[in-house]
């Protein structure tokens, strides 16, 4: 039972970070995020500790509560992105746009801040090469709320 409980708690963290930094974790652009793992953990962890208490035979615990929290992600995520299909407003192209690199930026991971006035959120990044934080960017491509960015000015850093 130790273990639904630490998957859970787990997945409770996860929820709460997405609520608090917004998606931190996003696999194919939005196929899978922190909000959907956290609740696919949450019902792992709740239906493995019913079905522990309940005496019921190992095989079923597990079994059951993988498909359920499988089932969980699939759903969290089908009405994740059917809440984003009606934000209000035209989706902003961000190509061309400059910023600074609030984070190292790699080719997996990275955060910066656009100059854009409507930008007021931190947005997850990635180069093809290691630019440092604090570098001046420029936006070159866009992939769901992602950006792909390269150095902008040289001379100029944050």
């Amino acid at each position: 039972m130790t273990a639904f409980i630490i998957i859970g708690a787990i997945g409770l963290l996860l929820v709460v970070g997405s609520m608090l930094l917004g998606e931190f974790i996003e696999l194919g652009d939005g196929a899978l995020s922190s909000t959907g793992l956290g609740v696919g953990a949450i019902v792992f962890g709740a239906i493995g500790i019913m079905t522990t208490a309940n005496d019921l035979p190992t095989a079923l615990v597990y079994g059951g509560s993988a498909v359920a929290g499988v089932a969980a992600v699939w759903l969290s995520q089908l009405v994740i992105k059917r809440l984003q299909a009606t934000e209000d407003g035209q989706p902003l192209q961000l190509v061309g746009m400059t910023g600074v690199a609030k984070s190292d930026i790699t080719p997996q991971r990275g955060e910066v801040f656009l100059d854009a006035p409507q930008e007021i959120e931190r947005r997850m990044a990635w180069s093809d090469a290691l630019i440092p934080e604090g570098t001046r960017i420029v936006v070159v491509a866009q992939e769901g709320s992602r950006v792909k960015v390269t150095p902008g000015d040289s001379a100029t850093t944050a």
